[in-house]
């Protein structure tokens, strides 16, 4: 029970990381008319689950919660996650919900802490920590994943705008691709790490150059 607990916390929109303030490129996508309704975010969303940088943060944390005792290897997954970043803004917003998430857990110490790099890219500290409590690896990617797919919705909400209705239509559709994902990435290789969201990759980039702006990215 403690760990659900725990996740049910961590991945709580109330939690402190300031996840809100980041749309993913998503905010770009909306004001370029590619996303216009509950049909066309859905697609968004789940395209970017399923095929691009959800996906890889979920095996960068699936990976760090089996390696959070070994300093060199959470230092290499948190370098390959910044590397991997396709913008400046989508680099700035996981190193800073990464370090925000390890304050804030810090009040929930554990006898075998992680090494963590600071700042931490966002899933690696997720994934070590969680490793680091015990906390099953499926239910913190299913958490992680779900938590995601949640804040998204929530800037489809606001900015398309569509109504809860619809948001919550999309939370209940995607539940089987988010389950999906977290098994395949419970036991992917990091060579398996790809992705072919390029839409959502340059929209990530064109966000810095928008006139007006409410989200960060």
């Amino acid at each position: 029970m403690s760990d659900l607990q725990k996740l049910l916390t961590w991945l709580s929109p109330a939690f402190p990381v300031g996840a809100f303030a980041w749309s993913a490129g998503l905010e770009t996508a909306i004001v370029q008319g590619r996303v216009t309704d509950r049909a066309s975010a859905e697609d968004w969303i789940g395209g970017a689950l399923t095929l691009g940088g959800l996906r890889t943060d979920a095996i960068l944390l699936s990976h760090a919660h089996s390696g959070f005792a070994d300093a060199d290897d959470i230092n290499a997954l948190a370098d390959l996650c910044l590397a991997l970043a396709p913008a400046r803004e989508r680099h700035a917003e996981t190193l800073q919900t990464g370090n925000a998430f390890v304050l804030a857990s810090a009040a929930w110490p554990t006898e075998a802490p992680s090494a963590l790099p600071n700042p931490c890219p966002y899933p690696v500290a997720v994934g070590a920590l969680a490793g680091a409590h015990g906390i099953d690896r499926r239910d913190t990617l299913i958490a992680f994943l779900t938590a995601t797919v949640h804040s998204q919705v929530s800037v489809a909400v606001r900015l398309v705008p569509i109504g809860q209705s619809d948001g919550l239509a999309i939370m209940a559709r995607l539940e089987p691709q988010v389950a999906a994902l977290a098994d395949l990435c419970l036991h992917a290789a990091l060579d398996e790490i790809g992705s072919v969201a390029y839409g959502a990759d340059i929209a990530q980039m064109q966000h810095e150059t928008l006139p007006t702006r409410i989200f960060r990215s």
